[in-house]
Order: structure tokens, then sequence, then C-alpha cells
């Protein structure tokens, strides 16, 4: 295996081509190549090419409101460095604080937590379940516990990122090396067609993010353990510009937007997962009455 440590984000694309892999903090991208889901003969190492760190644009004095301030957060920022700013809203510092220990978010980058792959152990101890490419979704006549309740038509894994869940309910918008786009487009449901879950094309870097000052959020989270494990359910609430925006994690394939919390009576449990529902309903009545 060869790795590739680029200088500038037109030496990482370069070097992307041809079906190299982009490694960013590497905590979920190394124990995949460890277990060889996923296969790569290159590596092209992001540190010096991706953008870091966090900075404000203020608003200016015809701005409406000091909401109206907005952050750009370069894709390579670990996630303890967000979590230790206090400038950003609070939903995410949470989000990033409650994802992981503190070595994986000292390592683990913003951008590569965006893009981290489902947790769902049919999947990764590589069944052939319909995500890989069969027929059917193992989960769904197996264990699923801690699966999808939403989007889970084909496929019942549960997106594993709290950050997601934050930054969508804040309306973030993403830059890439080719585009500017919501973080809602970002992601996708898996079709027979198409079994990807981002819109993202080969060799498509996330450079930047941008998010607005929100007048309040906050994250909230319940998982197995008190600290440290992947959400069970996260929900996300943030009042932007006078809208309160929910986004849930850990619930379907992507990150899930919901307009109201009577929207949670759409969902589709498993027989497994019908407890998460009632957490859903828990967290988002919590996460609202501290907004």
């Amino acid at each position: 295996m060869q790795l590739v440590r680029p200088s500038s984000v037109e030496e990482a694309v370069a070097a992307l081509r041809g079906g190299a892999v982009a490694l960013g903090g590497g905590t979920d991208l190394v124990p995949l190549l460890r277990d060889r889901i996923v296969e790569a003969e290159t590596l092209v190492e992001l540190h010096a090419a991706v953008p870091r760190g966090v900075r404000r644009c203020t608003p200016t004095s015809t701005s409406p409101s000091p909401s109206s301030a907005r952050f750009w957060i370069g894709a390579g920022t670990p996630l303890a460095v967000l979590e230790a700013e206090p400038e950003i809203p609070t939903t995410l510092r949470e989000a990033c604080r409650l994802a992981a220990s503190p070595q994986l978010r000292a390592m683990g980058t913003i951008g590569g937590n965006l893009l981290q792959a489902t947790r769902c152990w049919y999947w990764r101890l590589k069944f052939p379940c319909w995500l890989h490419g069969g027929e059917t979704c193992d989960a769904k006549e197996g264990q699923h516990r801690e699966h999808a309740i939403f989007g889970n038509e084909r496929c019942a894994s549960a997106h594993p990122s709290d950050p997601a869940a934050a930054l969508l309910a804040l309306g973030a918008r993403i830059r890439t090396d080719r585009r500017d786009l919501p973080l809602a487009e970002l992601y996708r449901l898996p079709t027979d067609d198409d079994r990807s879950m981002t819109t993202l094309e080969p060799g498509e870097l996330i450079l930047e993010l941008e998010l607005p000052a929100a007048e309040s959020s906050i994250y909230v989270k319940a998982m197995d353990r008190q600290r440290w494990a992947f959400a069970l359910v996260g929900v996300a609430a943030a009042r932007v510009g006078g809208e309160t925006r929910i986004a849930l994690a850990g619930v379907a394939p992507v990150p899930w937007l919901v307009s109201s919390p009577e929207e949670l009576e759409q969902a589709t449990p498993l027989p497994g997962t019908a407890y998460k529902l009632e957490i859903a309903r828990a967290l988002v009545q919590r996460a609202l009455a501290q907004l």
C-alpha cells in the first residue's frame, strides 16, 4: 500500500484520481482497511491539504441581528478542537464532546465524521447484506436492537454521526472541491440502482462547512454506556433566525430531519427498535424545553 501526502487541495484531488482513498484522522477508515471491508492500493493523507480550524464571519453594521454571524469550519478540524471552541453553537460542541473517547476526538476530523460508515454488525462482518449488494437486509430478520426506525425500507442500518445531526439542525452547508451544497443534500437513502448513502462523486473532497450562529441550541443523546458510545437516539435542536429545527442521530441510515415532534409518529420501527421511538419522543421533548 502506498501513502501519499499532498500539500494542497489541488494535489490531493489529483492524487485521488484512479481509485485512491482519502485518509483524514483514520479513526473509521483504518479499522475498515484492517478488516478488508475497504480495499485501497493508495491512501491520500489529507492533513496538510484540507483546511483546519474555525473562523467567524462577523455581522456587518447592516446585519439585522448578531445571529446573522456565520462560522466556517475546515473539514480537517479535529472534534476535540470543536468541542472546546466557545463561539460555535452549543449543539455542535456537545455533539462533538459526546461523540467518542478523548483519544478518538483528538484524531477524528469533522469531515471524516460526517462520512463514517455504518456500525451495523452484519455489514461490518461482511454478511452478503443488501448494503453489500445482496438481496435482503439481514438485520431485519436478525438482531437489530441498534438499527433504524426511519428510512429503513431497504437498509435498516443507523447512521452513527452525532455532529451530522447537529449540523443538520443548524442548516449547515458544505463546500467541496467541486460545489457548494446544503448538508441535507450530502446524504441520500440508498436505492436499488445506487446503494451509496452520500451524493459525493468519486474523489470529491469536503473542504469546509458553513454554519450560522444560533439563538439557542442543544444536543442530547441516549446511549448504552454513560459515555463514549454510539447514539441509540441523538437529538439536535436549534433555533436559527426564529425557526426551530430538529434532527436525529442513530435512527435512520442517514441523519434524519423532522419538521415537528408529531412527525415522530411516522416512524416505522422494527420489533427490536420500537423502544427507540419512546426514547426519541422523550429526548425531543427535553431538547425543545431546554431551547
